[in-house]
């Protein structure tokens, strides 16, 4: 979270924070200096830290935050990291890195669906809620991993930037794919073609942050929806997360027929049968992620 405190070394371990309590995995972007823009290595730990948190039965919910002033401004394969080196000669492009000498068709195309899309891919498919807690400049690649959350906290002083047209880019990170479900297209287009930062406030008047909340308030507030997320039952909130995500990818005869077929799983759950017999026996359901 924003006050978490830095850890020594240049490790990807000290460079994305990771500690899990009260059945919450908390991913804390840490390279301040950089305003939290990610490397290859970064990337692949978020990716698997978000992996273990679908596979992990003790991890019922996510937060993903930064320290210092920015959430994330994007990829910076400048930032090195062993993966770096082999972006740069594939001509890496993911976030507005040059282009480099002596790349072929195909090898932007490559880098971008490896790792841009990977990590936001990695965000939408986690069977956890992911909460995005955005505690300032959420630019480029930045933005869509705030966006692909399930749900957005944002600090006041955060803001967001659709920068890619300011380095005359195409959107990568499926922001393309995230912003017009969000907002729909005409909005998507307003903010991609102009690139001009969006307040907190306006990104929640769009339906693009769920709440705003005074930067001193951030870490306590996603905590707090974090931990009552946990508390909650969990495969029935992956199946709802899938349902939803899918939704708008489909027509009303696979969705409908997608519901019937999550409510038959789910039924098999333990904290289904929980939650049948609590409100039978008219009291609190206690969920176990089961």
């Amino acid at each position: 979270m924003p006050g978490s405190p830095r850890v020594s070394g240049n490790s990807v371990e000290s460079l994305v924070l990771h500690a899990t309590d009260n059945q919450v995995s908390r991913i804390t972007l840490n390279r301040p200096e950089a305003l939290n823009a990610i490397t290859p290595d970064q990337r692949e730990r978020i990716i698997q830290l978000l992996t273990d948190a679908s596979a992990d039965p003790a991890v019922r919910a996510v937060v993903l935050t930064g320290t210092g002033r920015g959430f994330c401004t994007g990829a910076d394969l400048r930032g090195g990291g062993s993966a770096a080196a082999g972006e740069r000669r594939a001509g890496g492009q993911a976030g507005g890195d040059r282009v480099a000498a002596g790349q072929v068709p195909g090898d932007v195309a490559r880098t971008i669906r490896l790792g841009a899309q990977r990590l936001v891919a990695a965000v939408l498919d986690c069977e956890k809620p992911v909460i995005a807690a955005v505690n300032g400049t959420a630019a480029g690649l930045g933005a869509h991993l705030a966006f692909a959350c399930d749900l957005v906290l944002a600090a006041e002083s955060a803001k967001f930037i659709e920068v890619f047209v300011r380095r005359g880019l195409v959107p990568d990170g499926g922001g393309a794919y995230l912003l017009p479900r969000l907002i729909g297209p005409q909005r998507a287009k307003e903010l991609m073609f102009f690139g001009d930062a969006l307040t907190a406030a306006d990104a929640e008047r769009l339906g693009l942050v769920n709440r705003v909340v005074p930067d001193g308030e951030l870490d306590k507030t996603a905590r707090s929806w974090a931990e009552r997320l946990a508390t909650g039952p969990t495969r029935a909130l992956a199946l709802t997360k899938q349902l939803v995500n899918a939704s708008l990818d489909t027509d009303r005869t696979a969705a409908f027929a997608a519901e019937a077929a999550a409510q038959e799983i789910n039924m098999t759950t333990a904290d289904a049968r929980e939650g049948v017999a609590s409100f039978v026996e008219r009291r609190s359901a206690e969920y176990r992620g089961r």
